[in-house]
């Protein structure tokens, strides 16, 4: 059984030592945490996020914005629409907007009834 780290592979020589049965990391129990999120502008009824730099928190915070405030009007502003989530995905920034359900553009095309 291959464990996360050392102390973990302690514990369980322990609880093997004593006889114990046990279950590694058998089960995913959901949570929540609760926090605000302050946009960057907002624009009539319409929420704009600048993105430069999109790493995995921050996607994840927009993902449980969207998910807890399911009618607001979230569109984002890329720098660089077009740059990879991370080296080794195919996901552009603006894929994985376009997968979440948030209207994109890149800065220096935003469109004109976006801003009325």
């Amino acid at each position: 059984l291959l464990m996360r780290n050392h102390l973990e592979e302690q514990v369980a020589d322990l609880l093997d030592e004593m006889d114990i049965e046990y279950q590694y990391e058998s089960e995913k129990i959901p949570y929540m945490i609760e926090a605000n999120y302050i946009p960057d502008f907002k624009v009539g009824d319409v929420y704009l996020e600048t993105k430069g730099y999109f790493p995995p928190e921050q996607r994840r915070k927009m993902k449980a914005v969207k998910a807890a405030n399911p009618d607001l009007d979230i569109r984002i502003i890329f720098q660089s629409p077009h740059n990879k989530i991370n080296k080794r995905s195919k996901t552009t920034y603006s894929m994985w907007a376009e997968k979440n359900g948030f209207p994109w553009c890149a800065y220096y095309a935003i469109p004109v009834d976006w801003l009325r």
